[in-house]
């Protein structure tokens, strides 16, 4: 049995950081996570090749050339089919994980990405914008999958004092992904107009190293035990990630959660939407990742040069205007992904969600007021920045990571399929709907993105408990013990509780009475 580690003041367990632990979290991230953040990214810079590329093509099939219009729309579907294929991604996830486990989910649907490599690769030759268009709804269907499955398999495997860092890890190759993306897009490297192909397809090259190595490496324990039932397969995959731990402390955890879970199986999203027992948590993963996607963040992604255009850049500075912001995404994310087992989840969310709506704010006003200060056209970029770091300090990752620790395996994987559906649901919304928001409001378009990232800072502030150094069932508990204390104010002061009825609070009443009964049967 391997050594045990403990804290003797409080007698928990504390695990280190190996290097099975660290490849694994840098493998799923570099071959799957790295791409969402490049794909975002990658149709900016060669926006206008593309688009001559589709009027060239239909030119030479009809005889006739593409409306402004029709141009337009093309490349917004262009864009906003990869948030289409992200949404099926994500809706499937839930059978992929329970059918080939969470690497095998990560490691089979790598052909994917292949797959859509090729189709855009060859687009240019074969004459076909449908190639463009096919491939980036497949590289949508893996990002899908991958924003899911990657930090459930790194939550999964990660002790609890290192899910957290672990977590975060995936956000910070999102944002190497995207400053890939931009640097690549620079003209002297894939940015001229005959390597827009290549630019598009270089996906490949990560997800072929992923696919190398990350077969070598063990499937998640919690999953081995809780749904395969196979118990010496778990202490291997515990004794490659845990060199000097008490393992058989981290089985006994395992085996209390497959107890509770003895008479249930695997959650449909019905039934958990149906389970007033979750209704808190499956709230509050809606709530943090509609946030996520409607903060804006999204249209800074999709339309960073058209931003800093209006903002009166020179044109031939954009391009190093926009790679230098995937600088600020890595650093900010690193931040987080070392500040999040100090600081907490709650204090990343907090804080960067306010920051990105005080900075959308201050985009507002600073692009109202350049036509009358020059300076103003730098404090937008600012801002731009601004919003940038925030997200990725914390909205960027915790939201994924929250949605691990919210529930236990059985409901786990409808939970991601749930918040990974309205994540892509709302990417979409953004990219489609942001360019014509854009021409309508104008400037006060920023003011919808800053309202919303501040409502869901004082969500997270209001209804999320700290999750740091605990087990799921801790986690668990947290929620139990709050439904406890309202069913006791409510019974202690019940003159307020039917006021607070009155005044459509109710059903929070009502649900914290019903949890609390249901989790005080032996």
């Amino acid at each position: 049995m391997a050594e045990e580690v403990l804290i003797p003041s409080s007698g928990k367990i504390t695990s280190h950081l190996t290097g099975s632990l660290l490849a694994v979290a840098f493998l799923t991230s570099f071959g799957s996570s790295m791409l969402y953040g490049y794909n975002l990214a990658v149709v900016n810079s060669p926006a206008v090749y593309i688009k001559d590329f589709y009027n060239k093509t239909v030119v030479s099939r009809n005889g006739t050339g593409l409306s402004e219009e029709t141009l337009t729309l093309m490349y917004s579907l262009t864009v906003s089919v990869f948030a289409i294929g992200g949404l099926l991604g994500s809706v499937i996830v839930g059978m992929l994980v329970t059918r080939f486990g969470r690497k095998g989910t990560v490691v089979n649907t790598s052909m994917l990405v292949f797959i859509a490599g090729s189709l855009m690769g060859f687009s240019r030759i074969c004459g076909s914008p449908e190639m463009v268009i096919f491939g980036r709804f497949i590289t949508g269907i893996h990002s899908g999958i991958s924003l899911s499955v990657v930090p459930m398999y790194l939550g999964e495997i990660a002790p609890k004092n290192l899910r957290g860092f672990l977590g975060l890890v995936p956000s910070i190759f999102i944002g190497t992904g995207v400053f890939t993306a931009q640097i690549l897009g620079l003209h002297e490297l894939l940015g001229k107009e005959e390597h827009w192909p290549l630019f598009l397809s270089v996906v490949v090259v990560p997800t072929f190293i992923q696919l190398m190595l990350l077969p070598w490496f063990p499937e998640s324990p919690r999953y081995l035990l809780i749904e395969k039932h196979n118990i010496h397969a778990t202490i291997t995959a515990l004794k490659w990630y845990r060199t000097k731990c008490n393992i058989q402390a981290e089985i006994e955890e395992m085996q209390e959660e497959q107890r509770s879970l003895s008479s249930m199986e695997t959650l449909s999203v019905w039934k958990l939407l149906l389970d007033d027992t979750v209704r808190w948590q499956v709230l509050s993963v809606v709530v943090i990742n509609i946030g996520m996607q409607l903060s804006g963040i999204d249209a800074i992604w999709f339309y960073t040069n058209d931003i800093f255009n209006n903002a009166g850049i020179p044109a031939p500075e954009i391009q190093y205007t926009t790679a230098g912001t995937g600088i600020i995404e890595i650093i900010a994310g690193l931040i987080g992904c070392f500040t999040i087992e100090k600081l907490g989840r709650r204090p990343l969310m907090i804080g960067g969600f306010a920051m990105m709506g005080i900075c959308s704010g201050g985009i507002t006003l600073s692009l109202i007021l350049q036509a009358h200060l020059s300076f103003m056209r730098y404090i937008s970029v600012c801002c731009v920045v601004g919003i940038i770091a925030g997200f990725c300090i914390g909205p960027a990752g915790v939201p994924f990571l929250i949605t691990a620790e919210l529930f236990k395996q059985s409901h786990r994987p409808a939970a991601y399929i749930v918040g990974g559906s309205l994540n892509w649901l709302s990417n979409f919304t953004v990219g489609f709907v942001f360019p014509f928001l854009q021409k309508s409001a104008g400037s006060y378009c920023y003011l919808v993105f800053g309202g919303i990232c501040l409502s869901v800072a004082v969500y997270v502030y209001i209804v999320i408990p700290e999750t740091k150094n605990k087990t799921f069932m801790e986690i668990s508990r947290i929620f139990s013990k709050k439904e406890a204390i309202l069913e006791t104010q409510g019974l202690t002061h019940i003159d307020q509780l039917k006021l607070k009825k009155m005044n459509g609070y109710g059903g929070l009443e009502h649900t914290s009475l019903e949890f609390d009964s249901s989790s005080s049967v032996p």
